[in-house]
């Protein structure tokens, strides 16, 4: 098995397909986990969309170092353990000096215990929210006032992993000494497998202040 890195096309390829979010994330690199010349997982790696969620990880100063782990997924028939693979991946980021931060989502069953197993730290989870939802699908940060629908899509909560992805000792540790999350203990308990290619469904709710302001 040899991991190279590969285009955002041939990652896109692969993930459309098989991941359970159905929809692509921005991008930086991407790598390809091959047995000879057939891909069997990728991992990509992109800047987040959320300034205040770069500056929460370890401040302003560095956030822009701050990138996410935000796909991940291989082929049913692989066997071989991912944390390999995404150890791979990380060694290959270390001259980037990037501070990688990922997220396993509870509404899929997921504890993260490939993260675990590549001595990611665990800072907890995030709180469950909604956000704004139309019908066709677009990320909430794409919506525009005049496409609000009435309606919200829940976000559940989701286990957050931060990785100093670096060799240089010092500056992990003025990544430690500034890191705004608390260390906590590995999360525990039974994952769920999803069956490739199948979409994750929307959880809806009705947006009650935008029914509060529609009855005034």
């Amino acid at each position: 098995m040899e991991i190279k890195e590969i285009s955002y096309e041939v990652a896109k390829d692969f993930l459309l397909p098989r991941h359970y979010s159905g929809r692509m994330p921005n991008v930086s690199k991407a790598f390809g986990w091959y047995d000879d010349t057939t891909l069997m997982a990728v991992c990509t790696f992109g800047k987040p969309a959320s300034p205040s969620l770069c500056k929460g990880v370890c401040g302003i100063e560095y956030s822009s170092s701050v990138y996410e782990l935000n796909r991940l997924c291989r082929v049913e028939n692989l066997n071989k353990q991912l944390s390999e693979f995404v150890g791979g991946c990380l060694r290959k980021l270390k001259p980037m000096n990037w501070i990688i931060i990922s997220y396993s989502d509870t509404q899929m069953n997921h504890h993260g215990y490939i993260y675990q197993a590549c001595n990611f730290l665990y800072t907890g989870a995030t709180k469950p929210r909604t956000d704004m939802w139309t019908p066709n699908g677009k990320h909430s940060r794409h919506y525009k006032a005049k496409e609000q629908s009435g309606y919200r899509k829940v976000r559940s909560a989701k286990h957050r992993y931060i990785y100093f992805c670096t060799s240089d000792k010092k500056l992990k540790k003025q990544w430690l000494n500034s890191l705004k999350y608390p260390i906590c203990e590995y999360p525990k308990g039974d994952n769920s497998n999803y069956v490739l290619g199948e979409y994750i469904k929307d959880v809806i709710v009705k947006d009650e202040r935008k029914n509060k302001e529609s009855r005034k």
